[in-house]
């Protein structure tokens, strides 16, 4: 995802073509070939709908929201946006913690996907999911 968010926009869609069939075997194509070079067979059961799995249950785990989640897949019923989010069990929330006291070590802890917790005798807390 981090590569992909680092590609030039032209559209708010990542993938905005015109024709999809092209991108569908492009896509295959690229999948199949990382599949072989890592020797891992699992690649191929990737597709762009797990994309979409994949965002759907990260934005409900960071913000236990439905409704947003919801709004953000376009869903007009929430019976449909519960089928991604029974996918992940949310109950053993581990994190890796860090402190922060200068302006210099917040501003690594937000580049490196910490995100601010709390403050504490002078110390800014920060967290990131394990």
């Amino acid at each position: 995802m981090a590569r992909l968010n680092k590609l030039p926009r032209k559209s708010a869609k990542i993938f905005s073509v015109k024709c999809r069939s092209a991108l569908d075997t492009n896509f295959r194509r690229q999948r199949n070939r990382i599949a072989e070079k890592i020797q891992n067979s699992r690649i191929r059961r990737i597709a762009f709908h797990t994309f979409r799995h994949w965002k759907a249950t990260i934005e409900y785990h960071k913000t236990k929201d439905i409704l947003h989640v919801k709004k953000l897949l376009g869903h007009r019923r929430i019976d449909n946006t519960l089928i991604y989010t029974q996918l992940v069990s949310f109950e053993s929330d581990e994190y890796h913690v860090r402190t922060a006291k200068t302006l210099k070590e917040v501003c690594e802890l937000a580049e490196a996907g910490f995100e601010y917790f709390t403050t504490i005798e002078d110390a800014q807390i920060f967290r990131k999911r394990k």
